[in-house]
């Protein structure tokens, strides 16, 4: 009965964080807001909800390894698993200029989490830290961007009436609420059930099923040849992993960090981030092969191999 509460958890995540994105670009078209502001915040909140409302949820119920897990987790699983699956349907061409600052701060932010970590804490003051960061970098990109882009370039799109835009995004939070409590409640039973911590369940399971929206995201963009989307939405959305996630979990309650995480874990996930960053290196003109793919892909499979060993 768990696993099937928890398989109607990711299924009730997955279509929510698809339609707050569908209701937000429509508010976005009525508020006359442009497409990179769309692409820098909406977008990647939409793709990063699932994350944000199992973490906070997790942490407000004090299951901190599901927090910290989740994130880790998927930003692991968003690069190792996500991406490298969409390079080896198509290779993925580099051409996006923001990926000359997405990247480097992907970096930065994840070194500045494994500091984070060091005392077996992440406080209220680093949430802060985390959140004033986001702000900061959607107001960076935002403007830098604006400064090379055409700032005229509004969304267009067939708008729902406004009513059913509100009602829509409002169903849609309600149901990442409910969704995100099955998802922890149950995964808790199961790694009771089989024996294993929370934090296996949260780096695997849950961090693959709150991968789900990226996942879509990025296949659906490779098969319509929008390779820049893949790995913006990924680098995207794991900052906003981070910043916002982390930033708002911990804001609400602080999370203890386990040994593992500090050991093991946090070392994976700059190590796949570092990978990407050199396999993508020029970042305008390289490309992501099905070779480094494979190699991105298979660094995943012996990750699993060693959390479960």
């Amino acid at each position: 009965m768990e696993f099937l509460l928890l398989f109607l958890g990711f299924i009730i995540l997955v279509f929510s964080g698809r339609y707050l994105v569908r209701g937000s670009v429509d508010l976005a078209a009525y508020l006359k807001v442009s497409k990179l502001v769309i692409g820098v915040t909406i977008v990647s909140i939409g793709t990063s909800a699932p994350e944000m409302f199992v973490s906070s949820l997790a942490s407000f119920k004090g299951h901190p390894e599901v927090a910290l897990g989740n994130v880790i987790g998927s930003n692991i699983a968003n690069i190792a698993l996500v991406l490298a699956f969409t390079a080896i349907i198509f290779p993925i061409p580099v051409r996006r200029n923001s990926v000359k600052i997405d990247a480097p701060v992907m970096l930065l932010i994840s070194a500045i989490l494994l500091v984070f970590m060091l005392d077996f804490n992440i406080g209220r003051g680093e949430g802060v830290f985390f959140v004033v960061a986001l702000i900061t970098y959607v107001v960076f990109v935002v403007v830098h961007s604006r400064r090379n882009d055409n700032v005229g370039d509004q969304v267009h799109v067939d708008k729902m009436p406004l009513y059913q835009v509100l009602l829509l995004i409002a169903v849609s939070i309600a149901g990442l609420a409910f969704g995100s409590d099955l998802l922890v409640d149950n995964a808790s039973k199961i790694a009771l059930r089989l024996g294993v911590s929370e934090r296996v369940i949260a780096i695997t399971l849950i961090a693959f099923g709150t991968s789900l929206p990226e996942l879509a995201t990025s296949v659906v963009a490779a098969f319509r040849k929008e390779m820049d989307i893949s790995i913006g939405n990924i680098i995207g959305s794991n900052i906003f992993n981070i910043l916002a996630v982390l930033g708002v979990s911990s804001l609400i309650k602080p999370i203890p960090v386990s040994e593992k995480f500090v050991s093991v874990d946090i070392y994976w996930m700059l190590a796949v981030a570092v990978l990407l960053f050199v396999f993508i290196l020029p970042f305008k003109g390289g490309k992501l092969t099905r070779i480094k793919a494979f190699i991105l892909f298979s660094s995943y499979c012996v990750y699993l191999y060693f959390l479960f060993k």
